[in-house]
């Protein structure tokens, strides 16, 4: 028989997503044909992956759910998230069942009119993973605790009743009242997944264990509930599954390894509606990279090049960043820029069909319903209803800000409308001999593509990094980068240091041999 744990949380961002990974993780190494899960996510950072219960090839899941399966040794596919909620303002999001778009809707009409086909196709999804596999690890969303959902919670409490889950409670203890909150959110879930709650995992802690000893033991005692580890503050380096750990859109910060004295800084644009902007974090983990996010009226005088990232809805993005005078200081720009998917988009000389998906002032004038881009690469876009998800591979023929790239970059593709040239244009993508704009384009130091996790691929990271520094900064040993273990791995060893897992794996009554 299958089993499925929980990992349900006190609060968003408690750490859910780690425990959920390092658990597939270690299950994994112990030989458990293990599993991810997430009923119900909500994140614009997404990943193309395997639809096999689906009618198109490929669909969208959660990029924690993607990393979880991974870590587990699987093929992502589908099944792992069958219901992804893409935020794309104003109150309303795009809903994905089975990786496939249906529609965008706004909260309530969700729930009242799709709610129970979402339900539906999510405990489908988990029984054909309860079925193939001896452990499902379901991570839950936000806080399992929140009584106005209660009758339509189906990451959290739906997930627990109808995959007779057993319930870990992860809790945050660095943003204080730890104990408050588990003991909070034990008196206020529904009585039949308190019964289910197997026991709690505190996480992001630092100090001296011996001070918090005596608060987990009086905790235990209230709530017969036992506390199965304290999790060190640490940071596995998994993506981001949503905008929470963004800066704000006026702020300006830095992020990436402080390790060299005269560093290449990266711009990251950060867009309102930003999406899949873990397409830069390779950058920032790169050894004397750092990467900026400024904001769209932001100085980008002492930057080394500028990366304009995916957003979930282009033509507003565009409509705000014209305002904020961004086109005007890209056009001064002389270093690299380069715009991934929506970035590539506002790039553009125009998105024409631009009331498909804008909704801003200024959408829906003009010939063709075009919007007007920032005229940095000779390409228009036309928006339409059909949404492109497909993983791609291309050979890179170095040009532009990719120059010194040649060889193989493979990511996937997620994005409504398509591009081409409206006049001759280099492109460095090239797929079955065909170089064309619908991949991507190249004017100058400016380069737009459709390829999401290009610099996941150290030949386009180095590539961008060489053009950046002026061809003089030398690459990181292969070795340096080799010292690094995995996100996937730092996870499983955080929780294998600190977390009982056999005593988790004994209350949750699992017949499996490891």
């Amino acid at each position: 028989m299958s089993s499925t744990i929980l990992v349900a949380g006190t609060a968003s961002h408690v750490g859910k997503s780690t425990v959920a990974t390092g658990l597939c993780r270690l299950l994994a190494d112990r030989g458990v044909s293990v599993a991810p899960f997430k009923a119900q996510n909500m994140s614009n950072n997404a990943r193309a992956v395997p639809a096999p219960h689906a009618d198109e090839p490929w669909g969208e899941i959660g990029v924690s759910q993607y990393v979880q399966a991974r870590a587990a040794g699987l093929q992502p596919t589908t099944d792992h998230n069958p219901v992804l909620l893409k935020p794309s303002g104003d109150g309303a999001s795009q809903l994905v069942v089975d990786g496939r778009a249906v529609g965008t809707y706004e909260a309530g009409s969700y729930y009242d009119e799709h709610w129970e086909t979402a339900r539906a196709a999510a405990e489908r999804a988990h029984g054909r993973l309860a079925a193939e596999h001896d452990v499902v690890v379901a991570e839950g969303a936000g806080s399992i605790a929140e009584i106005n959902l209660h009758d339509r919670d189906l990451a959290n409490v739906e997930t627990a009743r109808f995959a007779d889950a057993s319930v870990v409670l992860v809790a945050d203890i660095e943003r204080g009242g730890v104990f408050a909150s588990l003991v909070g959110t034990l008196e206020l879930v529904p009585d039949d997944v308190r019964e289910r709650v197997v026991g709690a995992v505190v996480t992001k802690f630092r100090g001296d264990a011996a001070i918090l000893e005596p608060g987990l033991r009086e905790f235990e005692d209230r709530t017969g509930v036992p506390i199965l580890g304290v999790v060190p503050y640490d940071d596995p380096g998994l993506p981001e599954e949503d905008s929470v750990a963004l800066p704000a859109v006026d702020e300006r910060r830095i992020v990436g390894r402080d390790d060299h004295d005269d560093p290449v800084r990266i711009g990251v644009v950060r867009l309102p509606r930003a999406s899949n902007v873990t397409d830069v974090e390779p950058l920032a983990g790169e050894p004397g990279v750092r990467v900026v996010y400024v904001p769209p009226d932001g100085d980008l005088a002492d930057l080394d090049a500028v990366v304009i990232p995916g957003t979930k809805n282009t033509v507003d993005d565009l409509l705000t960043c014209r305002e904020a005078g961004l086109d005007d200081a890209l056009t001064a720009f002389d270093g690299p820029i380069v715009g991934l998917c929506g970035g590539y988009q506002l790039l553009g000389e125009r998105i024409a069909n631009a009331s498909v998906e804008g909704r801003g002032e200024g959408v829906g004038t003009g010939a063709d319903d075009a919007v007007p881009g920032f005229g940095l690469l000779p390409v228009v876009t036309r928006f339409d209803h059909e949404k492109a998800v497909r993983q791609a591979t291309y050979e890179l023929d170095g040009v532009g800000p990719l120059a010194d790239a040649t060889g193989t970059a493979s990511g996937y593709e997620i994005h409504m409308g398509e591009t081409r040239a409206v006049e001759s244009v280099e492109t460095p993508f090239v797929a079955d001999g065909e170089a064309s704009a619908a991949f991507g384009a190249v004017a100058g130091n400016v380069c737009g593509t459709y390829l999401h996790g290009l610099f996941g691929n150290e030949v386009a990271r180095r590539g961008l990094l060489s053009a950046a520094a002026g061809g003089d900064r030398e690459a990181a040993t292969a070795a340096d980068r080799a010292s690094h273990a995995s996100s996937y791995d730092r996870a499983a060893t955080l929780l294998r240091e600190s977390v009982d897992v056999d005593a988790l794996l004994s209350a949750t009554d699992m017949h499996v041999n490891y």
